[in-house]
């Protein structure tokens, strides 16, 4: 599933990458300049550095996704969430790839 050091492949959502692209829904409309009525975190890679990043594909309606690159410190820093960048719009079918702000 990962190398180490490595991201993860792509794979569909878990519960909790689902509660971690809701609780930063605001962060990523800011950054996209958008506001999403529809919003469903579709699928999702990760990385363990210290704390873990995640790229995030999230439908937005109509064939739109934003990829959200979203970073969770380790829970003794506070397990605060980060969004670091914003790609939109994508397209539902445009692959999900890590990506520097």
């Amino acid at each position: 599933m990962c190398d180490i050091g490595g991201w993860t492949t792509e794979e569909s959502v878990t519960p909790e990458v689902t509660n971690i692209c809701l609780e930063v829904k605001s962060d990523i409309e800011e950054k996209a300049g958008d506001n999403f009525e529809v919003y469903i975190p579709l699928s999702f890679a990760s990385h363990i550095v210290a704390g873990t990043n995640y790229v995030v594909k999230v439908y937005v309606g109509v064939n739109k996704c934003v990829h959200a690159m979203i970073f969770q410190a380790l829970p003794c820093n506070g397990g605060e969430l980060t969004v670091n960048g914003v790609q939109h719009p994508k397209t539902a079918s445009e692959p999900l790839i890590p990506f520097d702000d």
